[in-house]
């Protein structure tokens, strides 16, 4: 008698049931994107999951207008190049985290500095038009 795969058998499942569930859901995840879209002027990306898989129906790539030097180009050609990223902008966003992970101290303090520098210009005297 073969042996069953109960979690190869699970996967396939699910996947089936994530693809029927796009298929049935096209017209209406495209109504409610162009909703949220125009409201939150951003793009709209679509993923589903069904018990331990995920699927990804749309992946939104915004392009990202950043200036940079050559130097800090070839800094994200070189986490690309080894396999950390898939583009610059997601090498970008790679390094942005890693700052964000490694100086959080230091942003909560600039934050509460722009903070107060905030409230100090509504104390300050109203401007005329």
């Amino acid at each position: 008698m073969p042996k069953i795969d109960v979690e190869a058998d699970a996967t396939i499942a699910a996947n089936e049931r994530m693809n029927s569930f796009r298929l049935t859901t096209r017209d209406d995840r495209i109504a409610i994107a162009a909703r949220a879209e125009a409201h939150f002027q951003r793009k709209v990306s679509w993923a589903v999951v069904c018990g331990a898989e995920a699927m990804d129906y749309t992946v939104a790539s915004v392009p990202v207008m950043t200036r940079l030097h050559m130097e800090e180009r070839q800094l994200l050609d070189t986490l690309i190049d080894a396999g950390v990223a898939r583009s610059r902008s997601e090498a970008l966003a790679w390094a942005v985290r890693l700052v964000a992970d490694n100086e959080a101290e230091w942003i909560d303090k600039l934050r509460n500095a722009m903070s107060e520098v905030e409230e100090i210009r509504n104390e300050g005297p109203a401007s005329r038009k």
